[in-house]
């Protein structure tokens, strides 16, 4: 019995060891503690696949489901900051503030969440912990922004909803009802919350009818189109965790109401053939052959097939909207954009979004400072906390608070 008992455990573990271990790069940080954070949001990813193809609940629905029950058990951090869950032009958000604010002005800054545009607890876990530790550090007004989230709704909704939100935090009146500098605000976000707060910086820079316009912009691992999966950076961590190729995908096709069985399509980038007509004149926007510096690109080389799908472009028409992919806005739209700090990870397929889009702005004769990670993977920042405490995303989170200390 005891042998039995001894033969099931030894295959048991090694069966988990098989499930847990993936190959990663040397150079990545803690890799061994990133492999089970891996295994484990596979398998709840696995648990969504399931669910969804027994028509139990959509996928995204049972992921958000695990991520809310997770980050409900982190404990809350600074608890001397004063919270207030409010409607900002009919879109819900959360206001932190430092205690005894004693006459000054202070600065300000909006956050908005990642997530694939459909996943996220904002108000919980890791990002209220963030969201505190900036207003504590900074003693600085935070507020972040509450989107409705995919599938229940898809592009615009996000972008507008962020959009609505930031507009009104800017009106005069309520900047003064929390007593901020209107010289002195920042938006931020990370990963897809990156992508929206790019995408607000450009609409609020463009807007004449909006007199306060931010001071700085900071981009964490943002991710900023949808017309190339084969960058330098897709192709050399498309199976890195936590953010697989195939994941960010799907993320695209889900956040644009699209069909999600043209993620292979995309992956290969059926989409952006070189008979497609349609992107002609926006090549030279994401081209990271010229955009990148050569220590990036290394070895690769840029896939695009000579024929492709002619039909997703036309049916997809926002893979093009620069609302959706802000890497693909024209100069004069860059040039009125604010100061930008853009944090890159190594091990991210997402760098060279980041990395393109600095280079960019740099272009475009905006000021950038891009924090690149060597060690660093997609979602670092948000494992800086309890229970995963990464070092990098530890790093990142001191690293970005103290440059906005700096220049905000």
């Amino acid at each position: 019995m005891m042998k039995l008992l001894c033969g099931f455990t030894l295959l048991l573990a090694i069966a988990v060891a098989y499930y847990i271990y993936i190959p990663l790069p040397r150079t990545i940080s803690e890799p061994w503690k990133l492999m089970v954070l891996d295994a484990t949001f596979r398998g709840v990813v696995m648990m969504g696949d399931v669910a969804h193809s027994l028509g139990l609940s959509h996928r995204v629905h049972v992921i958000n489901s695990a991520i809310v029950n997770f980050e409900s058990l982190v404990p809350i951090t600074n608890q001397e900051i004063q919270i207030e869950d409010i409607l900002f032009d009919g879109v819900h958000v959360r206001v932190y503030q430092p205690p005894g604010q004693g006459g000054k002005l202070r600065r300000a800054v909006m956050f908005i969440h990642g997530g694939g545009w459909a996943l996220g607890a904002p108000k919980l876990g890791s990002y209220d912990s963030l969201c505190r530790q900036m207003a504590a550090d900074l003693d600085a007004v935070v507020v972040t922004v509450d989107y409705r989230m995919a599938p229940d709704v898809h592009f615009p909704v996000q972008y507008e909803e962020c959009v609505q939100a930031a507009k009104h935090f800017l009106r005069p009146d309520v900047l003064t009802k929390y007593s901020v500098n209107p010289e002195r605000v920042a938006v931020c976000g990370d990963s897809a919350g990156g992508n929206l707060a790019a995408a607000v910086a450009q609409r609020i820079g463009t807007d004449n009818t909006t007199t306060v316009k931010f001071k700085l912009q900071v981009l964490v691992y943002p991710v900023l189109q949808a017309l190339d999966f084969n960058t330098a950076s897709y192709q050399q961590n498309q199976n890195v965790p936590i953010l697989y190729r195939r994941l960010m995908a799907r993320f695209w096709l889900e956040y644009l109401g699209a069909d999600l069985n043209l993620v292979h399509s995309l992956m290969i980038n059926n989409h952006t053939a070189q008979d497609q007509s349609l992107m002609s004149l926006i090549r030279s926007k994401l081209d990271w052959t010229t955009l990148l510096p050569k220590r990036l690109i290394k070895h690769y080389k840029p896939v695009f097939p000579v024929t492709g799908s002619l039909s997703i472009l036309k049916d997809i028409p926002a893979l093009l909207d620069t609302r959706a992919a802000p890497l693909l806005a024209e100069d004069e739209v860059l040039r009125m954009a604010p100061r930008a700090y853009i944090m890159t990870s190594e091990h991210d397929v997402l760098r060279d979004d980041g990395m393109m889009y600095a280079r960019r702005l740099e272009l475009a004769g905006v000021s950038v400072t891009n924090e690149h990670y060597e060690d660093g993977f997609h979602g670092c920042v948000s494992f800086g906390f309890w229970p995963c405490y990464f070092s990098v995303g530890i790093r990142g989170v001191q690293n970005y608070i103290a440059w906005l200390a700096k220049h905000l």
